[in-house]
């Protein structure tokens, strides 16, 4: 067999396996899971995810990421997000995760660096939770992973006009824990 036909063959097997895993709703990547029409949403509370407050800082998209992560106060957490590159902000988050309904529902809204909002009025991105376990958080595209107490990782699909959806790591060390000290 020449390198054209290994091509070939190579080729033909990754077409079938998308193709088979879009009919089993399988999902093509290792850390994220997608929601599909008979995903359901297990029970949790913030007090199973508490681990990921804190204030994180890690290197991602060419860049210097932070999130910080409050602890949970009445039936919810909120979050920040920052990228910069190059020492010039290229945008900030702000994040939300609630207990609604016996489950949790995370929330986002994107801006730019002068705070000008990328989501219509009104209109923050969900992500219900879709699978948790000890150490992971399965959101609908979005993961957080507890790889001890310094270090956790989050795993984003994100989808790219070039490259399709990507599945995207952020690595993050801790660099304070917060508490609520009332």
């Amino acid at each position: 067999m020449n390198y054209f036909d290994f091509k070939k063959i190579y080729f033909l097997f990754l077409i079938l396996f998308i193709f088979l895993s879009s009919l089993t709703g399988q999902n093509t990547f290792p850390n994220t899971i997608e929601k599909t029409e008979n995903s359901i949403s297990p029970k949790a509370t913030l007090q199973d995810i508490e681990w990921i407050t804190g204030h994180w800082k890690g290197a991602s998209f060419g860049g210097i990421t932070e999130e910080i992560w409050s602890p949970p106060l009445g039936p919810s957490m909120m979050g920040s997000f920052k990228l910069m590159v190059e020492n010039e902000i290229q945008f900030y988050e702000i994040l939300t995760i609630t207990e609604e309904n016996g489950t949790l529902m995370l929330r986002i809204l994107h801006f730019d660096k002068t705070l000008t909002g990328w989501e219509e009025r009104g209109g923050a991105l969900e992500f219900p939770l879709l699978k948790i376990t000890s150490n992971k958080v399965y959101f609908d595209g979005l993961t957080f992973e507890k790889i001890n107490k310094k270090n956790i990782m989050v795993y984003v699909i994100v989808e790219q006009k070039e490259k399709g959806k990507l599945e995207m790591k952020f690595p993050y060390k801790r660099k304070s824990k917060l508490k609520n000290n009332f």
